[in-house]
């Protein structure tokens, strides 16, 4: 029998109102999170400190990478960023964090969520209990490095990766521990801070205050290592830095071609025989290879072997034979010859910068309705406070209001 939660319904029927995220963002984690809101048509609002003095101000991500002709406007902010808008609030002047909550008032905002330390809550008066008295229903969400049990600890993907153990699990046996090539901390934060907002509003009780641990949300992807504590019989069998290989299944590895190489994840038994039973790589077969656990005890040898067949072929070669075979394979390919795929050009995220020029960006983790409406293409991400006068007058305040606000530092 299917139970309809009829709560859960109206949800839906809310939809048809646009729904509104304000932001207190910078860097990574949470601007990420919030693009995803964008994506699907929301209205995503983000919050920075006004400019002090001529310094840098608001998301330090806006002054890193290329220039693109504004001092608040570089390249790394770009992609995040898309498609939102952006107000100043100083959040440190009792002034500004009563503007917060007319803000969310007059504006009945959904969401708000934030990515600073969470000793600062209640200090910037972005706290769960003074928000929601701007608007009982508000979702509140923060992403911090460890939680609020850990109030002063601040939250960089790097170092992350490496208290977590990632660092430790990548690289060469012999060779320096590295972190992932991407933020990917940052991004698995950023993905499950949407995941709980949306489910926060299917669920029949919407005040939710959702406090998103880095930290834990790194320790939740080691479920392949962590469980290995309790069935190992000597730590010597643990996980540790293994290079390209898989550390369960044989061979899984990259191999030397011509011009490249070409990684191929050999699974099971069965997929192990069609390999071998290839003209030609027949050399490769023996009763004890017969099963992984064979396998494993003669690994090294079976990577070198591999290796010096692979490397009669091109990479292209190698890979339509192997893909012939029905085996999971793939060229290593730099990013550029990423963004040439078919499957990931045809739905890559676009936005046009200053000069005019239209970029291509990433694409999307999900085509939605909204995206594929838009031909995958939006705004070019605020420059700081560009929404200020539009935002502000949308909830009564007059231009000359504004220009007292901004005279008195507030925005």
């Amino acid at each position: 029998m299917f139970i309809v939660n009829l709560k859960s319904l109206s949800f839906f029927k809310n939809m048809k109102k646009q729904k509104i995220i304000l932001s207190l963002e910078q860097a990574l984690a949470l601007p990420y999170a919030t693009q995803r809101f964008v994506q699907l048509g929301w209205r995503v609002i983000r919050i920075e400190s006004p400019a002090e003095d001529g310094e840098n101000a608001g998301d330090p991500n806006r002054y890193i990478g290329a220039d693109l002709g504004f001092s608040d406007l570089h390249s790394y902010y770009i992609a995040p960023n898309t498609g939102k808008e952006a107000i100043t609030i100083n959040l440190k002047k009792k002034e500004g964090q009563e503007l917060l909550k007319k803000l969310i008032k007059e504006l009945d905002v959904d969401v708000f969520m934030c990515n600073t330390l969470p000793k600062r809550y209640k200090q910037l008066g972005i706290d769960y209990e003074t928000l929601k008295e701007a608007n009982p229903d508000i979702i509140w969400c923060s992403i911090s490095a460890m939680g609020p049990e850990y109030p002063e600890r601040a939250g960089y993907d790097p170092a992350l990766q490496a208290m977590m153990g990632f660092t430790y699990l990548t690289g060469e046996p012999n060779g320096l521990p590295v972190p992932c090539g991407i933020p990917i901390i940052d991004l698995k934060a950023g993905d499950e801070a949407f995941t709980q907002v949306v489910l926060a509003m299917l669920e029949s009780n919407t005040n939710k205050e959702i406090h998103i641990s880095m930290a834990q949300c790194a320790a939740s992807w080691l479920i392949t290592a962590l469980p290995q504590l309790a069935f190992v019989k000597n730590e010597s069998e643990l996980f540790t830095r293994s290079g390209n290989e898989h550390r369960s299944f044989i061979p899984c590895n990259a191999y030397p071609t011509k011009d490249g190489y070409l990684y191929l994840a050999i699974g099971n038994d069965l997929q192990w025989h069609k390999f071998v039973s290839h003209k030609g790589f027949e050399k490769l077969f023996s009763e004890n290879r017969k099963t992984n656990e064979g396998r494993m005890k003669e690994k090294e040898n079976i990577y070198k072997e591999i290796g010096e067949l692979s490397k009669n072929y091109s990479t292209k070669e190698f890979f339509e034979l192997c893909i012939s075979l029905n085996l999971s394979a793939a060229p290593v390919n730099t990013v550029k010859e990423v963004a040439l795929l078919p499957f990931v050009d045809v739905c890559m995220m676009k936005t046009t910068i200053p000069n005019g020029k239209e970029v291509k960006l990433s694409p999307p983790s999900y085509n939605t309705a909204f995206l594929e409406k838009n031909n995958f293409s939006l705004n070019c991400p605020p420059r700081l406070g560009e929404q200020n006068n539009k935002v502000y007058q949308q909830i009564g305040i007059t231009e000359k209001e504004i220009e007292k606000m901004v005279a008195e530092k507030i925005i």
